[in-house]
């Protein structure tokens, strides 16, 4: 039986593996033809089944005050903006620049809390949250192809989702001081799907586009390990620190890139392997 203290340890390893394993397959259905665009309205689709099972925990009673139903839709308008505006930053940026600086929202969530919320801990947490964030910077880097861009469009739109996705994880620890953590996931589910038809007008359909099983149903298979975990996130943010919590959940690539090094049979680079070492002694502070 798992001790109340380490509830919130056990919910981020779960988070942290399902977005890792996520994050290795996301790929597969827009590699076949099936838009990224769309495949976030899959995801906004995949949250409705986690946020019914969270309901019927609670017995289908949330919070519908005002209070609640603005934190909880902040909280799904931020993530789920993020993802939209991440799209866009994508098309214009090189990942290998755009991923390592939205990698390091944590410490904006880290800044909020202390400050605001007035989380502490102790010296071996700090150095274990010091060295997640340097490993998110590490594990984000993709292969460096050194591709060029006009504008800095990009550059903008990427500090705008590192702000989205920071605020985004300290009011979902702010809201779980007064809010059941179902009541928020249902709320994010909500601003996930508000924010579908955006993602629909985004997407070319002028392209040929798969509606066969590698297309939105295989999306579906994986974008469901995404809901999961944003589920299991709230619940760790409900025990746990955030000034913790997010940054070792912030370590889902680890998982990523492992399975992803043994599908593609190659051995990592001096980058990623000083990232993956970084990150190993990082999960072992942080979950003392």
């Amino acid at each position: 039986m798992i001790r109340s203290s380490k509830l919130w340890l056990f919910y981020a390893i779960i988070t942290t593996v399902f977005w890792g394993v996520w994050g290795a397959f996301i790929e597969i259905p827009e590699k076949a033809g099936f838009p990224a665009t769309l495949g976030y309205v899959v995801w906004s689709l995949t949250m409705i089944p986690c946020a019914l099972v969270a309901l019927n925990i609670i017995k289908w009673k949330p919070e519908t005050d005002k209070r609640s139903v603005f934190l909880g839709l902040i909280v799904g308008l931020l993530g789920a903006g993020g993802q939209l505006i991440l799209f866009e930053a994508l098309r214009e940026g090189p990942a290998y620049i755009v991923f390592p600086l939205i990698s390091l929202f944590p410490v904006l969530t880290i800044i909020l809390s202390v400050v605001f919320l007035k989380e502490h801990t102790n010296k071996k947490h700090w150095t274990g949250i010091s060295l997640a964030l340097i490993a998110a910077v590490f594990l984000a880097n993709p292969k460096l192809t050194g591709s060029e861009t006009s504008g800095n469009s990009w550059l903008w739109l990427s500090v705008i989702v590192f702000i989205m996705w920071g605020l985004q994880a300290y009011v979902m620890k702010f809201s779980n001081n007064t809010m059941k953590a179902e009541s928020i996931f249902m709320y994010m589910a909500i601003g996930a799907l508000l924010l579908s038809p955006f993602a629909i007008w985004m997407t070319d359909f002028s392209q040929p586009i798969n509606w066969g099983f590698k297309g939105p149903y295989l999306a579906f298979i994986i974008q469901i390990l995404n809901a999961i975990g944003a589920l299991t996130l709230v619940y760790a943010l409900r025990y746990g620190k955030a000034i913790i919590v997010v940054p070792l959940t912030g370590l889902s690539p680890v998982i990523t890139i492992i399975i992803s090094l043994i599908i593609y049979a190659v051995f990592p680079g001096t980058i990623l392997l000083i990232g993956l070492i970084l990150a190993a002694v990082a999960i072992v502070l942080l979950s003392e």
